[in-house]
């Protein structure tokens, strides 16, 4: 039988995912999931982006341009320059999620064996992008007990080598709820500018934010422009998981020529998505307003919530809609398993990420699990209690 390429053996299974048929057998049961390990939002669509699909009046679903409609292009200008990021419709390149943004990013500025500097636990997604590129990533490790702070800029310059091509950050973050401070971004900045090293920044989280603390942009970082290539998407801040939108964003023309190479290889991103998220534009601030205000309470009842189970800990994630916690377990992943394939508690059950897949270093995560506070008050606070249950019934819980 013919093997398989290294590649793809490689490639990382999803932590997001990976237990998905113990889900899917215990729904099978009739057990009620809590789903807490998947970043999709129950809040609805903005009724503009609903709206623009069901009134699309063509005879053909052509073709969109390769990189992304104009019109869009340019309302999206109007968007960012609320967040003072100053960019051109050219300067932007849709595509189809923010993964390809990520991948096509990683295609266009890394060689096979170029290192990428990522500061870990990362988006478990981001090391099967770098695989698929054939790049290697390095990680510097932020930890629980520091709330996921950076560390010193020498633990960066200590992965820093000849083969060293880029530095990747998502801010706020996934998976940990981190935003990253005005120093510790002139920290990142004064490495790209030594080094003159790609800047990949993950921002599709902006709209997140739940501290007085400013929201500082790679793009607002002076000295760097040609360094820092943008990525984004409409999943998240509009609900839009589905449409797969995303987009590319970066002064750099040599890096946006050779992007658009891919984005004509894969032909054209989503028509019908670019009608949706293009709609979404023209929403209300009110809609933002009461998404945002909803999952400032989600986040408080989440954190408050996990810290009041005894043995568990989690940090105050201050933006995007996830917190890595610390469980009583010796093994996280066997844990989450167990809730699935053993356990329910009047017929309920809760379903976590093992956090130890968003690191790369082995061994670490080994007793911590990321949650998305995507569902409404109230499913938390039930699945709060049910987590609760399960821990007091699991064989392996760890004793503090």
């Amino acid at each position: 039988m013919p093997k398989i390429s290294v590649r793809g053996f490689e490639m990382p299974a999803s932590p997001i995912r990976k237990l998905a048929p113990l889900a899917n057998d215990a729904k099978q049961r009739g057990i009620h999931v809590y789903h807490l390990n998947i970043g999709q939002p129950d809040l609805p669509t903005p009724r503009a982006a609903l709206d623009a699909i069901r009134n699309i009046d063509r005879s053909i679903l052509e073709y969109s341009p390769s990189q992304g409609y104009f019109s869009y292009r340019k309302k999206l200008v109007d968007y960012y320059a609320k967040y003072n990021i100053e960019v051109t419709p050219d300067d932007i390149i849709i595509t189809s999620g923010g993964s390809e943004a990520v991948l096509f990013a990683f295609l266009s500025c890394l060689n096979p064996g170029d290192e990428i500097i990522v500061p870990e636990p990362a988006y478990a997604n981001y090391m099967a992008f770098a695989i698929s590129a054939g790049a290697v990533i390095r990680t510097v490790t932020t930890t629980i007990e520091e709330g996921f702070s950076l560390p010193k800029v020498e633990k960066f310059e200590e992965l820093i080598n000849e083969r060293t091509r880029a530095i990747l950050i998502c801010n706020p973050n996934n998976p940990t709820g981190y935003l990253y401070t005005r120093r510790e971004m002139n920290q990142i900045r004064d490495l790209v500018k030594k080094y003159d090293l790609y800047l990949f920044s993950d921002e599709v989280y902006r709209e997140f934010i739940y501290t007085g603390s400013p929201y500082i942009s790679a793009c607002h970082l002076e000295g760097i422009e040609q360094n820092v290539v943008l990525i984004d998407s409409v999943s998240k801040r509009y609900s839009e998981c589905g449409i797969r939108i995303g987009a590319l964003i970066t002064k750099n023309a040599e890096v946006r020529k050779a992007v658009m190479k891919f984005c004509q290889a894969r032909l054209s991103p989503p028509l019908i998505g670019q009608i949706a998220a293009e709609a979404s534009l023209d929403e209300s601030e009110e809609y933002n307003r009461e998404v945002y205000d909803e999952y400032v309470e989600r986040r408080k009842c989440l954190i408050d919530g996990l810290n009041r189970i005894p043995g568990v800990y989690s940090p105050i994630p201050m933006g995007a809609f996830y917190t890595v916690a610390k469980l009583p377990v010796d093994d996280a992943e066997d844990f989450c398993a167990w809730c699935l394939r053993d356990f329910n508690y009047e017929g309920e059950t809760v379903m976590m990420a093992p956090a130890a897949g968003f690191y790369t270093t082995p061994g670490l995560g080994r007793n911590e699990v990321r949650l998305a506070y995507v569902l409404k008050k109230e499913d938390l606070t039930r699945a709060l209690f049910v987590l609760r249950k399960a821990l007091e019934a699991y064989p392996g819980r760890k004793e503090s």
